[in-house]
């Protein structure tokens, strides 16, 4: 092993420097690493990196749901809703009024034999037929002529749309009607077509003199019962009503409500009214009554 020589030159300038070199076949020395700065720290390896990413994306994915959830309560209290208190509401009931007062009875209602088509008289002179009800009935002349508007009437909103009509006098900046009318009201809820003929009779009876009449009126009560009109089952009330309005000269009115079992979930309703101020009128309750026929 050779002894390290040193040596002196002489760098430009005239300045002097010395080195150690080693002796030929010798290997180079190695220096020692550096030490770091005393304020210099090694950076995190690659899993210490990506979880510090992972924490910090986190913790802005919480806060946007945070401020999302926010809003959407905001939005809820200031529609009026609270819920943590509110709950929700049963189902709405869509059936028909009359399907809700009056549910299909377990079994088929009677109203005691019914009379089959060739046991009725023969359909003779003028009708009026209402398809929708599903029934047809007596026409008859003047002064009566043909009802050609939608009348909604009462709570029930019955929509007479077929019949006959005429004035009987002015009232209250319209008229007073003497009438024979008929429409159809849903009254069953169920496939078969049951109807309560009896409940969905005294309803409709209850709605006429609840809301077609001068209030407060008194009843006379002359029919209130199960019947057969037209070879089908029906519920028929009949009826005078006694009353008092102001301007309006009749007192009293002959009325009759009957409806019929057609066999369909709606059910024919047949309601006349004859103001006592043309008492000459008032055979035709009965009479039209007896001239129901159905298909």
């Amino acid at each position: 092993m050779s002894e390290p020589t040193t040596f002196s030159w002489q760098q430009p300038g005239g300045r002097f420097a010395s080195g150690m070199v080693t002796a030929p076949g010798l290997p180079p020395v190695t220096p020692p690493p550096r030490d770091p700065p005393p304020d210099e720290k090694p950076g995190p390896d690659g899993p210490q990196r990506r979880r510090r990413q992972m924490l910090i994306f986190a913790g802005i994915a919480g806060a946007i749901l945070a401020i999302g959830l926010t809003i959407i309560l905001l939005l809820v209290f200031a529609s009026g809703s609270n819920p943590f208190r509110d709950r929700a509401s049963a189902p709405t009931d869509v059936r028909p009024p009359l399907a809700q007062a009056c549910p299909a009875p377990s079994v088929s209602p009677s109203a005691g034999p019914t009379q089959a088509p060739s046991a009725l008289p023969p359909e003779t002179g003028a009708r009026t037929t209402d398809p929708d009800a599903g029934i047809s009935y007596k026409a008859y002349g003047a002064p009566w002529v043909p009802w050609n508007t939608v009348w909604r009437a009462g709570t029930l909103e019955v929509p007479y749309k077929v019949g006959q009509h005429f004035v009987t006098e002015p009232y209250s900046g319209g008229e007073y009607h003497a009438s024979i009318l008929s429409a159809a009201v849903p009254a069953a809820d169920n496939d078969g077509g049951i109807v309560d003929l009896e409940c969905v009779g005294r309803q409709v009876a209850a709605d006429v003199r609840a809301e077609y009449y001068p209030q407060p009126n008194t009843m006379e009560m002359i029919q209130d019962r199960m019947t057969t009109l037209g070879g089908k089952p029906a519920y028929l009330n009949e009826f005078r009503l006694h009353f008092k309005q102001a301007g309006l000269t009749a007192t009293d009115e002959l009325s009759a409500v009957a409806v019929i079992d057609v066999g369909k979930s709606t059910a024919a309703v047949l309601y006349v009214s004859i103001p006592g101020t043309h008492k000459q009128w008032d055979f035709v309750v009965d009479d039209v009554l007896k001239s129901v026929r159905t298909p």
